[in-house]
């Protein structure tokens, strides 16, 4: 008996295609496009810094002005910049950056009745999917750089520190900027989480407070004097399996 030959337009009954399962279909494919194109336009950027902080704080506060001051320094160090795009702190970060040597990235979230990216940015890619684009953040970053946020910035940076405490990322640099704003936060993970045994007791140590932008500028740079930026095969294939 003659084994059955199939190709896949005879596997797909077009009316699928406006079923629940089809529209789920044409969203993994949409999915797996939209990494594609982030993951080729950032393929040249390292090294890159990773940016974040609050949406809500405008130009002319004193977080706004220490983000534009750090991005600029990591800019003309050598460094391109990541922010989220938006408006606040990510907007600082790219304006910083994108008065600098290298290149100020924005990974902008599509949202509704929100306005598209800010006019800082000299790469600009646009996401549907928030998972693709903190992939993203992480892939490419050397170092992470966090000012004061709400729930998006602690995402972000809870995030990462899950990725590394678990061995699923590489070790970077993970730098709080803003002590005063971050002490209580971090004294209730010494107090509570680590000391009921939620994390392990190094766990806080991933991240390291630092005020003075030229003092994260150097801390970066001092991490890497002895290994260099690019990532080893080993981290590579890490970052290939996030």
């Amino acid at each position: 008996m003659r084994s059955q030959t199939h190709k896949i337009p005879d596997l797909i009954d077009p009316q699928a295609l406006y079923s629940t399962n089809g529209q789920e279909a044409w969203r993994v494919l949409g999915i797996m496009a939209e990494f594609q194109m982030a993951a080729d336009r950032l393929n040249g950027v390292r090294p890159a810094v990773s940016i974040f902080g609050s949406a809500r704080i405008r130009n002319g506060h004193a977080y706004y002005e220490i983000a534009k001051t750090i991005a600029r320094k990591l800019s003309d160090a050598g460094f391109s910049v990541i922010s989220g795009g938006g408006p606040g702190l990510m907007e600082a970060a790219n304006h910083g950056a994108h008065a600098g040597r290298a290149p100020a990235i924005g990974l902008n979230i599509v949202l509704p009745n929100e306005p598209r990216g800010n006019q800082y940015q000299d790469i600009s890619i646009d996401f549907r999917y928030f998972f693709a684009r903190k992939m993203m953040f992480v892939r490419f970053a050397s170092a992470y750089v966090v000012l004061p946020g709400g729930f998006g910035t602690l995402d972000e940076l809870t995030e990462c520190l899950t990725l590394v405490q678990t061995g699923k990322s590489q070790r970077i640099p993970i730098i709080l900027v803003g002590g005063t704003f971050w002490q209580g936060w971090l004294d209730w993970l010494e107090d509570k989480v680590a000391a009921e045994g939620m994390i392990g007791e190094n766990d806080v140590g991933l991240m390291r407070v630092i005020d003075e932008p030229d003092a994260v500028v150097e801390a970066i740079f001092t991490f890497y004097e002895n290994r260099g930026f690019q990532p080893s095969r080993d981290e590579r294939e890490k970052l290939l399996n996030l």
